[in-house]
């Protein structure tokens, strides 16, 4: 599985369509292969994640109440953020490679 952070900011309003559309028309590449879509938007608080599993798509939804999410190095060659599941993590969690310098994000109760 591959996990690609999509170009450019997105509208955090657009849903299945029109995210499917993006990665088809803009990506030129196809949901089915199983690969993992990551939309972000300007502000880097809140990001989507769209991907095709057995019987459907699932999109997945993360908003920050604090801080902001970091972002991998942009490649040309596929037009995207390539990364992989360690790399969505550490962005998704705000992991540093300092750990007393880990980005801002409130705690769930437990």
């Amino acid at each position: 599985m591959r996990y690609f952070l999509c170009p450019g900011a997105t509208d955090m309003r657009k849903s299945w369509n029109t995210l499917t559309g993006l990665v088809i028309n803009q990506m030129g590449m196809e949901l089915k292969l199983g690969d993992c879509f990551i939309f972000v938007n300007k502000r880097r608080n809140t990001c989507k994640i769209l991907t095709a599993e057995d019987g459907g798509l699932v999109l997945y939804m993360k908003k920050l109440s604090s801080g902001v999410f970091k972002l991998p190095e942009y490649d040309p060659s596929t037009k995207s953020f390539n990364m992989e599941w360690r790399d969505l993590m550490v962005m998704v969690e705000g992991i540093r490679e300092r750990p007393d310098k880990r980005l801002k994000r409130t705690r769930a109760p437990r």
